[in-house]
């Protein structure tokens, strides 16, 4: 794995799906990821994110971070957004493709890989699982009232929040620089239909994918960190272990999303693998 050079995003809606995506690398071959939980399903947002956290991949990959399709219909469930994904990489993609599922993106990932294992070649589990924990279904909820209600600055707030240390100095450090962090957001891309995050947290407020793991054939790693406030260890072995091919890393004291050169090493060398 060696450093890549820059190269610019890419942001648009594939034309026969419509799902939109940020675009980047220059690598030979395609690697998808299911986004995670979005305020709006339009491509941009955040790319510059999705970009640090992936971009060790660029030499490698052409990598495009997917979203589900705007104006989602009210009770849209994740098991049809990953048709969507799936009725997407078939229009796009010659052959299987790998993949990678991101929190939210993972849960629907799951549903993806035990219907459509011939569209995937190896696929990664990041910061997700077979089900959310009581806790990050109350929030997301939460999250989504506040957006409904159009107070952005305060959803963003209790989301940023959620995914901070619970415990220590740190956490009263990092408040200020939430509340400002989230004044900001709001203030340079104010959401302006809430429905797709609603949509998207209620599907998820469903999601209990233990039961089925057993039907997913791919070649699956789950990797986390073990202080996920979305999830618990237990639930991250559970999905590992469900999984026929599954297998597990997870890092002490990391909390959401799994991030840093432990996990660029882990993931290229499961990619890399044969």
């Amino acid at each position: 794995m060696s450093k890549s050079k820059e190269t610019p995003s890419v942001s648009g809606y594939f034309q026969k799906s419509g799902l939109p995506y940020d675009r980047f690398g220059y690598g030979p071959k395609p690697l998808v990821v299911f986004q995670g939980l979005m305020f709006e399903n339009k491509p941009g947002v955040f790319a510059g994110m999705s970009k640090s956290m992936y971009g060790f991949l660029m030499e490698e990959y052409t990598i495009y971070i997917v979203l589900r399709k705007p104006n989602l219909p009210h009770g849209y469930t994740l098991k049809e957004m990953a048709d969507d994904y799936a009725q997407m990489i078939r229009d796009e993609f010659s052959g299987p493709v790998d993949v990678i599922g991101l929190s939210t993106g993972g849960s629907i990932l799951l549903y993806f890989l035990a219907d459509y294992a011939h569209l995937v070649r190896k696929a990664i589990i990041h910061s997700s699982a077979h089900a959310l924990s009581k806790e990050a279904k109350a929030l997301q909820l939460r999250v989504a009232e506040m957006a409904k209600a159009d107070r952005y600055s305060k959803a963003y707030s209790l989301l940023l929040g959620f995914m901070q240390p619970k415990k220590g100095l740190m956490r009263f450090l990092i408040a200020p620089f939430l509340w400002i962090g989230s004044l900001m957001i709001v203030m340079f891309d104010r959401p302006k239909d809430p429905s797709d995050l609603v949509v998207t947290v209620l599907a998820e407020d469903k999601h209990a994918f233990r039961d089925d793991l057993h039907r997913i054939t791919t070649p699956v790693l789950v990797i986390a960190g073990s202080q996920d406030p979305f999830y618990s260890e237990e639930l991250f072995k559970q999905t590992a272990e469900g999984i026929p091919h599954g297998r597990l890393i997870l890092y002490p004291k990391m909390g959401h999303p799994a991030q840093g050169k432990s996990f660029q090493r882990d993931v290229f060398s499961f990619l890399s693998e044969a």
